[in-house]
């Protein structure tokens, strides 16, 4: 596995070792040790999974306070463009974003850590989202950041008539309304 810090603090991008052949391919997705190594020790406790069509836009989402999440995500299946927003007023990337493909042909995963916020877009005709959580899910704590928000000037990289959003994902709250970390 190659682990490859990006340019906000904490997050990192992990690409797997494909071995293909006639028969199909073989690659590890989860290395404890590797990933230890290069990230922390984090204990994940849930695995999640989603099924989307293009156009679905879900997000930007975070858990605040004791139930703040980290997460491993990866597309299974079709293309997604992945969306993290650093909430962490500590940090030398607050209020910074990062957008990345994560797709079944790159097989990139993409390592969230605590007090971001996490949205993907689905590019492809469908897609199958994977994500390992290390805290359970609390309703009372969470959270959705506007997707559209000036502030954040995200490029969803598709226009905006093709979205579909849930009823939450249309009203979240403003960057300079968001729940932050500290």
């Amino acid at each position: 596995m190659n682990f490859i810090e990006q340019e906000l603090k904490d997050v990192w991008v992990i690409e797997p070792k494909v071995f293909e052949d006639e028969r199909g391919y073989f690659m590890e997705s989860f290395k404890k040790n590797a990933f230890e190594e290069h990230i922390g020790n984090i204990e994940f406790i849930q695995d999640n999974e989603s099924k989307s069509v293009r156009g679905v836009l879900r997000g930007l989402h975070y858990q605040s306070g004791e139930f703040s999440q980290a997460k491993l995500v990866r597309a299974l299946k079709g293309c997604v463009l992945d969306v993290i927003v650093d909430l962490r007023k500590s940090s030398p990337t607050f209020g910074k974003h990062l957008t990345i493909e994560l797709s079944e042909d790159n097989k990139k995963q993409l390592f969230v850590p605590r007090g971001f916020a996490h949205g993907f877009l689905v590019l492809s005709a469908e897609a199958i989202f994977s994500y390992k959580v290390d805290n359970i899910y609390s309703p009372a704590n969470e959270a959705t950041l506007l997707w559209n928000d000036p502030a954040l000037n995200i490029d969803w990289q598709i226009d905006e008539n093709e979205l579909i959003l849930s009823a939450k994902d249309k009203v979240g709250q403003l960057f300079s309304e968001a729940i932050l970390f500290e």
